[in-house]
């Protein structure tokens, strides 16, 4: 059993394999299993829990975690009192994760990198630009920050030679949005309330929402059902088209591929995700969008089903079009349930 300073412990164990009879890598609990931790029934109440402490069992054992909302109308007071806290462990938990990490780190590069990240930056180019700093200065943070496990790389779904980057644990990406930034306010216990109520915006926008696309990715991949995209899914993550000088790039939140025969895999769909907006039909023209620049591209998009992934609803537009077999809509119900 080994400690949780990553970089220690993979130089301590890098004659390991030569010589162990055997190794296991324990995992995070995936969203469904973090809602079984916390015993949560409500979909979409797992998932904002989700986005504030994640799956992993030693939080649901900290003081704040045996501490549980009971339900969607406890959460703002639940929050305030545990994770929003000084005086319980889940307040400092982050910041203890990253100084304990070997002497030589540019601590701040790393805090910054990851506040970047948390406000959408995804590619290092991005980052680069908004911590104003030499493009050369962050692969080298974030190879760091990916050996620790605090951030996760990923291939753009649409351009394979760009990395795309996001926090993997989601507290850490709740700590540099709501908690690192009112750090002193927050430590004078009562200014819990009053901070919340002025970031929880922050918290809906970039917070929940990146999550909910993450999860939405994890879902179409391990959890749809054989015959949802035609084919078995092999990866699914987020893409990017860069668009005519002057117009707005195509995003994707949820590019599904099959198994990769050539290079990248076959294209099985393209999804939109959007946690806090009822979702109609210009999304699903923003969709239909992408597809058509892909195929104009060369892409075979001809097994290419559009999907909508929404934590506050459809329209009934949508819902008929998904009758009809046009489309796959995934809400939290079918997220956290079904297949």
């Amino acid at each position: 059993m080994c400690g949780s300073s990553m970089r220690v412990m993979h130089r301590l164990l890098a004659g390991a394999p030569a010589t162990a009879d055997f190794q296991i890598e324990i995992r995070r609990l995936d969203f469904r299993q973090g809602a079984q931790l916390w015993n949560i029934d409500d979909p979409s109440f797992a998932l904002h829990v989700h986005a504030v402490v994640g799956s992993i069992p030693a939080f649901r054992h900290d003081p704040a975690g045996e501490d549980t909302p009971a339900d969607r109308h406890d959460f703002d007071a639940r929050v305030c009192q545990t994770v929003l806290n000084p005086r319980l462990p889940l307040f400092w938990k982050v910041g203890h994760l990253i100084e304990r990490e070997p002497d030589g780190w540019d601590r701040a590069l790393c805090h910054s990198t990851l506040a970047a990240t948390t406000d959408g930056c995804a590619a290092p180019g991005a980052i680069a630009d908004c911590l104003q700093r030499p493009a050369t200065d962050v692969p080298n943070i974030l190879t760091l920050l990916a050996d620790c496990g605090f951030v996760e790389g990923t291939p753009d779904a649409f351009r394979p030679g760009v990395t795309r980057y996001r926090i993997a644990e989601p507290l850490l990406a709740f700590d540099h949005a709501v908690i690192r930034p009112h750090r002193s306010a927050l430590e004078r216990q009562a200014a819990a309330p009053e901070v919340w109520r002025a970031v929880r915006p922050v918290f809906d926008s970039s917070v929940l929402e990146q999550r909910f696309a993450q999860v939405c990715r994890e879902r179409a991949v391990g959890f749809a059902a054989g015959d949802t995209f035609g084919a078995a899914p092999a990866t699914a993550s987020p893409g990017s088209l860069l668009a005519a000088p002057g117009q707005a790039p195509l995003d994707a939140d949820v590019v599904v591929r099959g198994e990769a025969h050539g290079h990248p895999g076959t294209l099985l769909s393209v999804g939109l995700a959007c946690c806090n907006e009822e979702m109609d039909l210009h999304h699903l023209h923003e969709i239909q969008q992408v597809v058509a620049e892909l195929a104009e591209r060369g892409e075979d998009v001809s097994r290419a089903r559009p999907a909508l992934y929404s934590a506050a609803g459809f329209s009934h537009r949508l819902r008929a079009a998904e009758a009809r077999g046009e489309l796959i809509l995934v809400d939290p119900e079918r997220l956290y349930r079904g297949a």
